[in-house]
């Protein structure tokens, strides 16, 4: 089945990642990652676009670098190259095949490039794609699976690859100036690691990124109800409320005619019965270059056009904003959910024997960003406050997810208990900075309409100053639509913060000068690679 929805933003392919047997649980929630470039490149042999076959290697563990090496996978071009910056750039939780179109300047990272005279990468995320130090993905494999883990990469990539073009042997950070790019998880990376790591990168951009972990993020939807038809969301508010107060009470019959109505009589567990999520998920996959047969906007035409005619800003009221949306999950979305296997196996997350629980192959992004979601940054998407309007059911709390946390990982976790992710959420604030990230160089981009953007440094309610040295520009655009060129193109607010971010780039790498001290690099020496075949569990 699919994961809803894979983040989709400006640069849609329109493709899911293909990750979980049931569309409703923990690994099904939305991600916070970049979008894919509209002229992905097929998988094929590791190679630059220059026609070079690429062998980098990483430390499995930088705590302890004599478990020796494993291969991480890295795209390459230096099409525009003239003695410029390195553009890197990781898509974070995917397999980074289809995000070879960052290379290129139907991209932000490509834009850079090509007016500073620069090279780009693409880095494939540790324990995503092809890039496992391990042979499965157990929760005992997954234990050097960390966000620490993931900068130190990036930091000793930045340190020691040696690139397949003109004087690549000399290209670290001490001779050349260093730009760190990254989208949504990948962009709270790309500010992560200037913290963190303050002498590598001369410069950073980060869009939608979702710098400060929370575990119960029941703020994804208010940007959603905030920027939906008005219409939609009217009539979204009456069927949830409605569905909470019946699936609250007692009378059984109630709750059976409304499980009924969405094709799920056959659900035991009425917090499994909240797939209606499933529909707001749908609007990460907007881009600035969405129209008419979008799914979120097929979603709520079916609730709010009547014989041809629109609703009032009011909407239609209750009593058929509840008849057509069961309607439209009977006749079409049901099935485009679970493509015709059983609803239960489907929209279940009870069941431990589940593939989606059991299922420990590689190349498997759902499961790889669970465990940093169990242990690092929780993003619950979850129902709101009593006294915010809700267009998510409100049964659905923070202990939903936890319990499959211990589902996923029962090698790892016991009970809920066991999980640590309200201790892990506050270390990585604490770390990295979240929302108090002050760090010269680096360019946020944010949008509007963004489901991640109360994660981000533009939240409501958050104040982070603006500054010549750590910009934050803001435009009307989603989930990174500023990292597409095409969005900037149809939308002026988008094509604005990239007009900006352009021009603090090219003051900041104007004033790039060598470090005064040597140029050696200076890298853990790690062991034979044939370590890393047999694990780390």
């Amino acid at each position: 089945m699919l994961l809803l929805p894979s983040i989709l933003g400006s640069l849609v392919l329109c493709m899911e990642i293909a990750v979980a047997l049931r569309p409703n649980g923990i690994l099904d929630r939305a991600a916070p990652i970049a979008p894919i470039p509209e002229d992905a490149l097929s998988e094929g042999p590791v190679v630059s676009r220059n026609g070079t076959q690429l062998p980098p290697y990483k430390i499995i563990d930088h705590n302890n670098p004599s478990l020796g090496t494993f291969q991480q996978r890295y795209w390459h071009t230096y099409e525009w190259y003239e003695t410029g910056p390195i553009i890197l750039f990781t898509p974070g939780e995917a397999n980074a095949a289809p995000y070879t179109g960052y290379l290129t300047n139907v991209t932000i990272n490509g834009q850079i490039a090509q007016q500073q005279s620069g090279a780009t990468i693409v880095l494939e995320h540790r324990f995503y794609g092809l890039s496992n130090p391990v042979p499965n993905l157990s929760g005992k494999n997954l234990k050097l699976h960390t966000i620490q883990q993931a900068i130190d990469d990036l930091e000793y990539f930045a340190n020691t690859v040696v690139l397949p073009m003109p004087n690549g042997a000399n290209l670290s950070p001490a001779t050349a100036p260093w730009v760190l790019v990254g989208g949504s998880y990948s962009g709270a990376l790309t500010s992560w690691t200037m913290v963190n790591k303050p002498d590598v990168f001369w410069a950073g951009y980060a869009s939608s990124a979702v710098v400060e972990a929370i575990l119960d993020y029941w703020g994804y939807f208010e940007p959603i109800r905030q920027f939906m038809p008005a219409n939609c969301s009217a009539d979204v508010e009456a069927v949830i409320a409605h569905v909470d107060e019946v699936f609250s009470g007692n009378d059984t019959t109630a709750i059976q005619v409304l499980k009924d109505n969405w094709g799920l009589g056959e659900m035991t567990h009425l917090d499994d019965v909240a797939g209606f999520r499933n529909n707001l998920w749908d609007w990460q996959s907007l881009s600035p270059t969405s129209g008419p047969g979008a799914t979120f906007f097929d979603f709520c035409d079916a609730l709010e056009v009547k014989n041809g005619v629109s609703a009032p800003a009011t909407g239609w009221g209750l009593d058929h904003a509840l008849t057509a949306w069961g309607s439209f999950w009977n006749e079409t979305y049901l099935d485009f959910l679970c493509g015709g296997d059983d609803v239960v196996d489907c929209l279940g997350s009870y069941n431990p024997d589940s593939a989606v629980y059991t299922d420990i192959a590689l190349d498997n992004a759902g499961r790889s960003w669970t465990w940093i979601v169990c242990n690092e940054v929780g993003f619950l998407q979850e129902g709101p406050p009593e006294d915010v309007p809700a267009i998510v059911t409100r049964l659905v709390q923070p202990p939903y997810d936890i319990r499959q946390c211990v589902l996923m990982f029962p090698d790892v976790f016991a009970s809920a208990a066991d999980v640590p992710m309200a201790a892990g959420v506050a270390t990585v604030d604490k770390v990295y900075t979240g929302w108090n990230v002050s760090i010269d160089r680096l360019f946020f981009a944010n949008g509007q309409r963004d489901p991640w953007r109360e994660a981000t440094v533009s939240a409501d309610g958050v104040d982070v100053p603006s500054t010549d040295t750590q910009p934050i520009a803001i435009g009307d655009g989603f989930h990174c639509s500023d990292l597409s060129t095409a969005s900037g193109n149809v939308d002026p607010t988008v094509r604005a913060v990239q007009t900006k971010a352009l021009a603090f780039m090219k003051t900041w790498l104007a004033e790039w000068t060598p470090p005064s001290k040597s140029s050696k690099r200076d890298v853990p020496r790690a062991r034979s690679s044939r370590l890393f075949r047999d694990g780390v569990a």
